[in-house]
Parts: structure tokens; C-alpha cells; sequence
């Protein structure tokens, strides 16, 4: 309890480099690297930490993987850069030995990661890079994701959208690899779904950087009928506000991904943006046992609230123990076999790692915004199954270099 107690607290205090391994000798564990933007993207990235760090303990107290050893995560800063993050992830194999690695948040950080896991022929299991090409164009048969990607998650928007009336579209994107890729998905998607629409408005705002007031007036001098946004966190509450002052959403189909995520939507109050269609996770609202029961864990351990972070942070442990139990080995070559194809049982149900292209079958959550008592929450939503939307076997060949 000690030692539980002392990584809890280190864990909180600074983002300095840690060892989590519960009750563990080092002889008799599976060391796994861990590294994140935890200093750049904070909100998202503690409630992570929180999720994976439970997942490990009950998988410990559990009896561990592969027969009773346990899981021993090293984790990093990746320095919210593509040169720190390869360097960190070197640092992990080479100085502290670990069988292989997870997590990444920014989409060129994945794929960098990605990069150096095909070059160095060690596993990694990418967390949050949401970008089709981690898993498409520059996959690799050591680099798997858990989140449903870009293309997944914007069909399910421009679905939801079908019956909307909305011809004439505008996009509002971060401009990196994972902004990027959403609006070429959206362009792409879009007339296949909603015959005769298209795009008439494109806003790349930097990163961290929007001016939101020229962003919402650019978009306003074309008149679309819908806009399509993949901001996020800062740039996303500065465009909100921004936006509601000029009138830019009244009238207009808004979809927005990643929106009704609690680390988002949360922060922004009763100045949640009412009637947009979003992806999310509304999970006071989720009822089913396995759900039931990670929430209650969550928060008989945290005395929090889970955000989307924290599920994930949770599903990629259990991940890793079915591919463990699944391979008996740390050999690289048996761990990726037996994580093709595998099924896990998560709290949102089952999902499958497809053998094709390295993609979770995870799905998301799809549902409008409305305000109650001040707070922004999902409502109308259904859960997306990832299966239904992911790429076709022939896109993923047509793109995806062989192994």
C-alpha cells in the first residue's frame, strides 16, 4: 500500500519518469514502455494515466498475465515532439529493457513512433493517434491502434447528417497530420453519403493558434449550410465562443468530432454549442454491467468521474493481457500473431484487433448537444460499432504496404 500510495502521489505531483508495478519484482514481470504527451495535452492525458494505471492493478491483483507474472509499465514524457518522442521510445527499449510499447497522443507523434517500431521490429499499440495513415499508408505489422480512426469516426458524422438538408459545407481543422487527415475524409465521404454536397470553405487553423474571430468570419462570408469541425481542447472553446457571438451556428448543421468527449465538452459549461452532432462519450448514461462496474472502480478509486481518456487509458492493459495470455512469450513476433485477430472484452463490449490492416474494432459514440442545468451533455446518442465503418479490405490493400 506504501509503494501504491507512492506512485499515486508521484504520479500527481510531476510528470517525471515512473515504473508502475504494483506489488511486482522485476524478475517476475513483463516490463512495457509507456509514453504520452502528459505536460502538453494535461487534460486528456490524466484521466489516461488514471485508466491504464487501474487496468494494471486489477490485472495484478488478478493473478497478472502469462501464469502469474506481472505487468511492470515504465512510462515517459514524450515531449509532445516527433525527434522527443523516437528518442524517449529508443530510451525505453535500449536502457530499460522493456518487451515492447504503448500510448502517443498527436497523430504525427504516433506515427513517428510507428516508423521507429517498423524499423527497430518491436510492438506498439497506439493509444490516441487518430490519423487513417498509422494504420493505412504507413502502417506496419508491428504498429496497431485501439481508437476507431479519422475516416471511422467522420462517416459516422456524415451519416448522422444524411437527412439534414445540407448541401453546402465548411471546414474548420487543426492543420497537422490529424486535422489533415479528418478533412479529407469529410471531403472524401461526404458526396458518397449526401449525394450532390460539397465543400465550399476550408479553415487550417495552427495548432494551439486559432483566431477564432477571422475563423468564424471567413466561414460566414460563404454561407454554408453545415460546417464540419475537428478543433479540439483551446482552439475548440475559443471557436465555440467566437462563433455563438457572430450567430455562425444558428441555422447551420454543425458536426463535430471528438465534441462530446467530457474532457472537451465539460470545460465549456452552458457555453456547450446546443444541436451540434458529435462523437463522444456520455458514460453517466451507459448502463450496461461492464460499463457499470469500470465506473464504479474509477471512481471508488479516484473519487472522479471517467472521461473517454480514462477508458481508453483502461482498455489497452486488458488488451495486453489477452495478447499476453494469447502468446505466452514477450517474443515480438508471437505477441503481433496472436494480436491479430484477437477479441477483448472491454466495457463497451467486445472488440476485435482486424489481422488486416492492425485497427480495433472499437467504435464511438454518436449523439447531439444539448445544456441542462448549465452543463453540456450528450443526448439522442447511439454507440457506432467500429466494424460497421471501418475501411474496406480493398481500400486497406489498395494503400497498405505488405509485411
Amino acid at each position: 500500500m506504501l509503494r501504491r500510495t507512492f506512485l499515486a502521489a508521484a504520479a500527481a505531483v510531476a510528470l517525471a519518469a515512473m515504473a508502475f508495478t504494483p506489488g511486482a519484482q522485476a524478475q517476475d514481470s513483463v516490463k512495457v514502455g509507456e509514453l504520452f504527451s502528459y505536460a502538453r495535452i494535461a487534460a486528456f492525458a490524466e484521466p489516461y494515466r488514471k485508466g491504464w494505471q487501474l487496468a494494471v492493478e486489477e490485472i495484478n491483483a488478478a493473478g497478472g498475465v502469462m501464469g502469474g507474472k506481472t505487468l511492470e509499465v515504465i512510462s515517459r514524457d514524450d515531449g509532445g515532439t516527433t525527434a522527443d518522442a523516437v528518442r524517449v521510445a529508443d530510451e525505453l527499449v535500449t536502457n530499460e529493457g522493456v518487451d515492447f510499447l504503448f500510448g502517443t497522443f498527436f497523430s504525427n507523434i504516433g506515427l513517428a513512433v510507428g516508423d521507429y517500431a517498423k524499423q527497430k521490429q518491436i510492438l506498439f499499440i497506439a493509444a490516441e493517434p487518430l490519423t487513417d495513415a498509422l494504420t493505412m499508408a504507413q502502417g506496419n505489422r508491428y504498429t496497431f491502434r485501439m481508437r476507431p480512426n479519422t475516416y471511422m469516426q467522420t462517416k459516422m458524422l456524415v451519416e448522422a447528417a444524411r437527412d439534414s438538408g445540407a448541401k453546402t459545407w465548411a471546414i474548420v481543422a487543426p492543420n497537422y497530420e490529424y486535422g489533415q487527415s479528418a478533412a479529407e475524409n469529410f471531403k472524401k465521404l461526404l458526396p458518397e453519403i449526401i449525394p450532390g454536397a460539397e465543400v465550399v470553405e476550408e479553415q487550417y487553423p495552427a495548432l494551439g493558434k486559432i483566431d477564432a474571430g477571422a475563423t468564424a468570419q471567413a466561414i460566414l462570408r460563404t454561407n454554408p449550410d453545415g460546417i464540419f469541425n475537428a478543433t479540439f481542447a483551446g482552439d475548440l472553446a475559443k471557436f465555440v465562443r467566437e462563433g455563438q457571438l457572430r450567430g455562425l451556428f444558428e441555422g447551420r448543421t454543425v458536426l463535430s468530432l471528438l465534441t462530446g468527449e467530457p474532457e472537451y465538452l465539460a470545460p465549456m459549461g452552458a457555453e456547450a454549442p446546443e444541436g451540434w452532432i458529435v462523437t463522444g462519450y456520455p458514460w453517466e448514461q451507459i448502463d450496461t454491467p461492464e460499463h457499470t462496474a469500470f465506473v464504479e472502480a474509477y471512481q471508488a478509486t479516484y473519487d472522479d468521474y471517467p472521461r473517454l481518456a480514462s477508458l481508453l487509458g483502461y482498455m489497452i492493459p486488458y488488451t495486453i493481457k489477452a495478447m499476453l495470455d494469447e502468446a505466452d512469450s514477450t517474443d515480438t513476433e508471437a505477441m503481433v500473431d496472436a494480436l491479430k485477430g484477437l477479441e477483448v472484452d472491454t466495457p463497451i463490449g467486445p472488440i476485435t484487433m482486424r489481422a488486416i490492416d492492425n485497427q480495433a474494432t472499437a467504435g464511438a459514440f454518436v449523439g447531439t448537444i444539448a445544456v441542462e442545468d448549465g452543463q453540456g451533455k450528450m443526448v439522442d446518442w447511439h454507440y457506432a460499432d467500429g466494424a460497421d465503418y471501418a475501411h474496406s479490405e480493398e481500400e486497406v490493400k489498395a494503400v497498405r504496404p505488405g509485411e
